[in-house]
């Protein structure tokens, strides 16, 4: 895919109600996995114990939900910029739901579609963003948040 390049924040702001852009897919490995488990915490066997989680419910491990939902800012870098932006901070979510399991080796990628933008301080936008995570060739997305996002000139 080739990253969506706005020069200013109202540019994008005049995207609201529009699919701005769609990530490219990217695979999800046992060692992400096992890294998110260290950082949280969360070594639930589904994730971790390769073998156990073979013959476990899923037929393999299984990605967290948190680390299917981490890999937001992920998409959103690697799929759109705004030229006159200098920063963008995660100001939280307003709803999430988790799908579809996300077994490891399998592929997802991200449809962000601008819901609203409203002017904040300092010249900013506060962004509402639908964003669809897609686990390849299936029929559910792993993962539908709605992400909340502020941004600055």
């Amino acid at each position: 895919m080739t990253k969506k390049t706005f020069q200013t924040l109202s540019d994008l702001a005049a995207c609201v109600g529009q699919e701005v852009a769609v990530s490219d897919w990217i695979t999800i490995t046992q060692e992400q996995v096992n890294q998110f488990a260290e950082a949280t915490g969360d070594h639930q066997w589904i994730h971790v114990d390769v073998e156990k989680a073979k013959k476990g419910p899923f037929g393999a491990p299984i990605a967290h939900g948190f680390l299917t939902l981490s890999l937001l800012p992920r998409f959103f870098d690697v799929s759109l910029d705004v030229v006159e932006s200098r920063m963008g901070v995660n100001y939280g979510l307003n709803k999430v739901r988790f799908m579809s399991p996300v077994p490891v080796g399998s592929r997802l990628r991200a449809r962000m579609k601008l819901l609203s933008s409203d002017p904040i301080d300092n010249n900013g936008q506060q962004m509402v963003w639908e964003v669809t995570i897609e686990l390849e060739g299936a029929s559910k997305p792993a993962c539908v948040a709605e992400s909340v996002a502020r941004r600055y000139p």
